[in-house]
């Protein structure tokens, strides 16, 4: 079986939320291995996770940025564990981001002894932002492998994508716990989601 196929057929499993949490002694017990996603407000996550999965309202996009302001956990066939991380950064200065995710956040991404990587989510339309590079040195000071992955991708030209994907590989390149393949989707048309999946079942039980 090849790494698209297998990605593929995880991704198709039965995913349902479990548990929501917004103080660390509300986590769930760490079981199964997590993958965790995070993103500025309006990045596309919900749809992101919504296209990983084939779910249309599995995580719910909302017309309120910021409104996600928990951990959101979802079992996906009882493999790998999705954690839906509250957007950040919108109308708000990196300094305050950096006080938000220094709570909860910061204490789950440093102690989670089954995260496995935090899927950090880049928007090609908008440069990157310093509420990025704040949460990015989070990342690195808790020592989370986290991969880059630019979204809407469908929004723009492609001279205009090359340069946003070089601009990316370059910041990744930059940080030794980037992990190096950088990954191009739009949940709208589908393009780089299934090697987006096949990338995350490698992190999955067998």
């Amino acid at each position: 079986m090849n790494d698209l196929e297998a990605g593929r057929l995880l991704f198709a499993r039965e995913c349902r939320f479990f548990h929501g949490a917004q103080r660390l002694d509300h986590l769930p017990e760490p079981g199964l291995p997590e993958v965790a996603f995070a993103g500025r407000s309006n990045v596309g996550k919900s749809s992101l996770v919504n296209a990983l999965t084939g779910r249309r309202t599995l995580a719910r996009a909302s017309n309120q940025p910021g409104r996600t302001q928990q951990l959101n956990f979802f079992d996906l066939g009882s493999r790998l564990v999705l954690v839906d991380m509250p957007g950040y950064g919108y109308a708000q200065a990196a300094q305050q981001v950096k006080e938000d995710w220094q709570g909860l956040m910061f204490e789950f991404l440093r102690g989670r002894p089954t995260l496995r990587r935090v899927v950090l989510l880049l928007d090609a339309r908008i440069e990157i932002k310093q509420s990025d590079l704040t949460v990015i040195d989070l990342l690195d000071r808790a020592a989370v492998t986290y991969q880059l992955v630019v979204t809407k991708i469908d929004s723009v030209k492609p001279p205009a994508l090359e340069r946003k994907l070089a601009e990316v590989s370059a910041l990744a390149r930059r940080h030794p716990a980037a992990h190096m393949e950088v990954h191009a989707t739009s949940a709208e048309t589908g393009t780089g989601i299934p090697e987006l999946r096949a990338a995350l079942a490698e992190l999955a039980l067998p």
